[in-house]
């Protein structure tokens, strides 16, 4: 992930997050990057149960906030593709 992918953990609307959890954030972006949705939602699973057994969970605020930062510039068509992941990992959560 270039500097520039990754200047979105300086963004003022982000000021309240625990830094530790930015760099969380920005780590797990780099592992992911390459991934296919098909790849994405395991991966998001094992993220989401480290984060938990670390200490590190996310508010439903701060996980709005940062996703609406992660979108900002972006085409259509991420955005979608972000979306789709994301509506996918939900149902799977719940079906746990």
């Amino acid at each position: 992930m270039s500097e520039k992918d990754s200047s979105w953990v300086n963004d003022p609307s982000l000021k309240n997050i625990d830094t530790s959890k930015l760099q969380m954030l920005l780590s797990l972006a780099n592992q992911g990057s390459n991934k296919s949705i098909a790849e994405m939602l395991p991966f998001l699973a094992s993220v989401s149960n480290q984060a938990k057994s670390s200490g590190k969970s996310f508010s439903s605020e701060e996980t709005s906030l940062i996703l609406n930062v992660l979108k900002q510039g972006k085409s259509p068509e991420e955005i979608a593709k972000i979306e789709r992941i994301l509506d996918i990992y939900k149902k799977m959560k719940a079906g746990r």
